[in-house]
């Protein structure tokens, strides 16, 4: 067997990650006198198995990734000594509404019946879940919009939750800390995403303090662990009919750390592509940190013209 699969035998060459690129019916008819499942248990031997690709690799980390997470950490304790809020937010992946098969395994005594197929077509809607999560009172917040996930749903979602719990949890709060990915639409990128914070900061009097995780570090941000995580097996062999089902699915979430979860439904349209120009940026009162300034800014209240 060994001489037979040696030409066939890829890898590293000086490792132990090797594979055989032979089928298991063209080993058997080489070999002529045993069967399939004989080649199965003769590479079993051997230390060959059916493996599938594993997703591990991020791609190769930010020079500034380190740097960037003590700083976080750094802001983290001076909002919490202080008595401010500290909140993580993100965009979950988007959800087809409808009879579509959702992962994961309910008891019963019966399975559901779903659609074979995932088409777009057939769905209700696509819901989108934007989650709060506050770090400090271990409650969570999703906004589901049908339209799209832009940075105006983006800040619309966090003022909602600012203006329904936040203001009422923390009704001292002068500034507020958000940690983010680095993408999205709640991203360090976007302009409309500052934009959108700084006209919520002139309205609310509210100091904002943005520090974004770098690439390939969103899976460190609390929001997505602490609250998408048992959300997602809350809902878990659940197919999410209706968008009543999911919000259901959402505020019944719970974990043995106390969470616990509030969701509101939110069917503005939201206009895809909305340009910031020069000009809107340079009058936003946004002061950059000196550490990696472009994951971590400030936006402050400003005067309003006219005034």
């Amino acid at each position: 067997m060994k001489t037979l699969v040696d030409d066939h035998v890829g890898g590293d060459p000086v490792g132990r990650r090797k594979y055989v690129r032979c089928s298991l019916r063209w080993a058997a008819g080489q070999l002529k006198s045993v069967s399939p499942m004989t080649v199965r248990r003769l590479l079993k031997a051997m230390g060959f198995s059916l493996r599938a690709n594993v997703k591990r690799l991020s791609g190769p980390p930010h020079p500034d990734r380190d740097r960037q997470f003590r700083h976080i950490q750094r802001q983290k304790r001076k909002f919490f000594k202080a008595c401010q809020p500290v909140i993580s937010v993100d965009t979950k992946n988007t959800e087809l509404i409808g009879n579509f098969k959702n992962s994961g395994a309910l008891w019963g005594q019966q399975a559901d019946e779903v659609s074979v197929y995932d088409f777009p077509g057939d769905a209700e809607c696509r819901a989108i879940p934007y989650g709060i999560y506050d770090v400090h009172h271990k409650r969570g917040h999703v906004s589901v919009g049908t339209s799209a996930d832009t940075p105006q749903f983006a800040v619309r979602s966090i003022r909602e939750w600012w203006k329904h719990t936040g203001s009422k949890q923390y009704p001292d709060a002068k500034e507020l800390l958000i940690t983010a990915d680095s993408g999205g639409s709640n991203g360090h990128r976007p302009r409309l995403w500052k934009r959108e914070l700084q006209r919520w900061a002139d309205e609310d009097g509210l100091a904002i303090t943005v520090a974004h995780y770098p690439r390939g570090a969103s899976k460190w941000n609390d929001v997505e662990h602490r609250l998408f995580g048992p959300i997602t097996n809350n809902w878990a062999g659940q197919p999410l009919r209706s968008l009543d089902l999911m919000l259901n699915a959402i505020r019944g979430t719970t974990n043995q750390g106390g969470l616990r979860v509030t969701a509101r439904l939110d069917q503005r349209v939201y206009q895809k592509k909305i340009k910031v120009s020069d000009k809107e940026m340079k009058q936003l009162d946004l002061h950059r940190h000196k550490t990696c300034p472009d994951w971590n800014y400030t936006i402050r209240p400003r005067i309003k013209i006219g005034k």
